[in-house]
């Protein structure tokens, strides 16, 4: 059975985001009202520059870590190296997510590339898995085959390491709340500095004791700590690869807050995802038996969605009747 559909725009804003309300009118015997709202309360901040100076100062320590890791005999040393490379990778795919995140959408990507930033968390996570298994095998065959360890080497390489790590979490400490990338990054750096204080404190005993096997022990805890914050990156990553509801965001206090609105009977097909790791989208229908309340009533919902929840993009349809979509709204 035919059916004919004519579209009227209203209040539509820029493409650049603020405002959108799209009324459609259907004439095979019911009416769909639909208000799309995009609202960016702050733009994300540039981390371009603290992306820059991370991944310069790491790559740099990166290189004298391992080489007096290798002179010194230091299995811990060595570690702390391939951690502190796979953040520097890490930090290459995260300003390279945040960059593509910045391009402009396409006909193709509705939503332009900001998933990108999800991707690369996922790569992130899978990264330091690699890590952790080629630290953990090098950690077993040295604890086998002990060797003589310099502590003063690795005191004075890991001392470094400590100032270069911190100073490059201080960086990305006021994004660290907003992105799941930067808090990644934050986190990264901010463990790398516990590692290089935990070096430090082995090369002190084995200056003290002259035991070689607390250089693997070390060694260890620096996978046990990497293990940690991967899993948590990975188990989060995940959960937005898989487009769930984002962690700040309570779903039963969305929908108690859109069951609340004035001429609200009742709502279904809801649905919150994230777009990338720092924006949120959400869709529902609304079912409100006196009508279409007009645009103001959209304009102050999509509002109060992004200032309570931070959801930037919202879609809302307007019903009369659920019966509009009794077999389910595909």
């Amino acid at each position: 059975m035919g059916s004919s559909h004519t579209h009227k725009p209203a209040n539509s804003a820029a493409a650049d985001g603020h405002v959108h309300d799209h009324s459609h009118g259907h004439s095979h015997g019911h009416s769909h009202r639909h208000g799309h709202s995009h609202g960016h309360s702050h733009a994300p901040a540039d981390f371009n520059r603290a992306f820059l100076i991370g991944i310069i100062l790491n790559t740099g320590f990166v290189i004298v870590e391992a080489v007096f890791g290798i002179l010194s005999g230091s299995m811990a040393l060595l570690a702390d190296a391939g951690h502190n490379l796979s953040d520097v990778l890490a930090l290459l795919l995260a300003w390279g997510a945040s960059l593509a995140a910045k391009r402009p959408r396409t006909a193709r990507f509705t939503y332009g590339f900001k998933s990108s930033t999800i991707l690369a968390a996922l790569a992130n996570a899978a990264l330091l898995a690699v890590a952790i298994g080629a630290i953990t095998y090098e950690t077993v065959h040295r604890m086998i085959e002990p060797a003589p360890v310099e502590g003063m080497t690795m005191v004075i390489v890991a001392s470094i390491g400590i100032a270069i790590n911190a100073g490059t979490a201080m960086l990305f400490m006021r994004g660290r709340h907003d992105d799941l990338n930067i808090r990644g990054a934050f986190l990264h750096m901010a463990a790398d500095a516990l590692v290089s204080l935990g070096v430090v404190i082995a090369g002190i005993a084995i200056i003290l004791t002259g035991s070689a096997w607390i250089d693997p022990v070390i060694s260890l805890l620096i996978v046990a700590v990497i293990a940690w914050g991967t899993w948590n990156l990975a188990k989060d990553s995940v959960k937005m690869g898989l487009l769930g509801v984002p962690a700040q965001i309570d779903e039963a206090a969305v929908r108690e807050a859109l069951m609340n609105c004035d001429g609200v009977d009742t709502l279904h097909d809801l649905h919150i995802w994230p777009v990338s790791t720092t924006e949120t989208a959400l869709t529902a229908h609304l079912v409100m038996p006196a009508g279409h309340p007009g645009d103001d009533f959209l304009n102050t919902l999509a509002q109060q969605l992004q200032d309570d929840f931070g959801i930037q993009h919202a879609t809302i349809q307007i019903e009369l009747t659920r019966a509009n979509c009794a077999g389910g709204c595909a």
